[in-house]
């Protein structure tokens, strides 16, 4: 008797998925694993159910490297809903506090927004994943129970007006890990005097990922295997970022066995991307001028397995 599970296999590379609304990151990455037939897979940032847009999914080898992406920028395009806050800070949260709505004018949001941007304090929603004494906040706060929370610095690089009437205000945001759109919202409907909560979010960016490369789900449901994997970043998509050493093949024998190594040319600090001669081989960190110590390598072997 055959078994009818779809055998999952040692697959690497990235993929560039549109989430739609109303599926959590978990979901959308089950999904796309299974459709990979992925042993192993992870993405790089949730996105609210509620929320929609690219979501980098990491396939095997890739998955080593995805906290680069978990540490760096994001763009949202964002419509902030006025005249109510919510205690979700968002549409589908409970109406906590319903407000007159002002007119606007494109200085008045400005002005308002100006204190929102740069270095700020942010202080986190009840309805967030992080943990106070081992629970997550939105399960204290779906029993009713509120935590003060510690405001945290977060960088707003943008955040530019993209259009406004009298009920709500489109935003171009681009932030740093750890910002809150929801909270951005709602502090900006504060300081307009509106109250406001986030009505659309949409994520336009991660690093140098866009959603102009990304596909939805049922586009990549619709492709044949061989073009699901035509979609496939390399791992070393996520690094892009870092600098590049290449080396020769003594070198490559001793950074494969994890031990420091010299390079003739290249940066005075910080992480390098590491190309032996067979391809790329991981991450590195400059030791001192000169030498570069691995600490962070894939697996040759799975990253460069045959998709077949």
């Amino acid at each position: 008797m055959t078994s009818s599970r779809k055998p999952f296999r040692h697959i690497s590379g990235v993929f560039l998925l549109d989430k739609p609304t109303g599926l959590s990151s978990n979901g959308a990455l089950q999904k796309v694993r299974w459709l990979f037939g992925a042993k192993k897979a992870g993405h790089t940032g949730s996105l609210d159910p509620l929320a929609s847009g690219l979501l980098p999914v990491c396939l095997g080898e890739a998955t080593k490297f995805s906290s680069h992406l978990l540490n760096s920028d994001k763009r949202y395009s964002v419509r902030i809903r006025l005249g109510a806050e919510t205690d979700t800070a968002d549409l589908e949260g409970a109406i906590i506090g319903s407000f007159p709505i002002r007119p606007l004018s494109n200085e008045l949001i400005e002005l308002a927004l100006n204190p929102l941007r740069g270095e700020i304090l942010q202080v986190p929603p009840m309805y967030s994943a992080l943990k106070h004494q081992g629970q997550r906040l939105y399960d204290l706060a779906r029993k009713g129970i509120e935590i003060e929370r510690e405001p945290r610095p977060v960088t707003i690089h943008e955040a530019k007006i993209e259009g406004f009437d009298a009920e709500w205000i489109d935003l171009d945001v681009l932030c740093s890990k750890g910002t809150y759109i929801r909270s951005l919202a709602q502090d900006l409907g504060r300081a307009l005097g509106t109250g406001g909560h986030v009505e659309v979010l949409r994520r336009t960016a991660v690093a140098d990922c866009t959603i102009e490369d990304a596909i939805t789900i049922e586009a990549l449901e619709a492709l044949s295997p061989d073009e699901r994997e035509g979609r496939l970043l390399p791992t070393d998509a996520l690094v892009s970022h870092f600098p590049a050493v290449c080396l020769d093949e003594a070198a490559t024998k001793v950074a494969g066995f994890g031990n420091p190594f010299t390079v003739e040319a290249g940066p005075d600090s910080g992480w390098v991307r590491i190309y032996g001669t067979n391809g790329f081989m991981g991450l590195g960190e400059v030791l001192e001028p000169g030498r570069i110590g691995p600490r962070r390598m894939a697996n040759l072997a799975l990253a460069e397995m045959p998709q077949d």
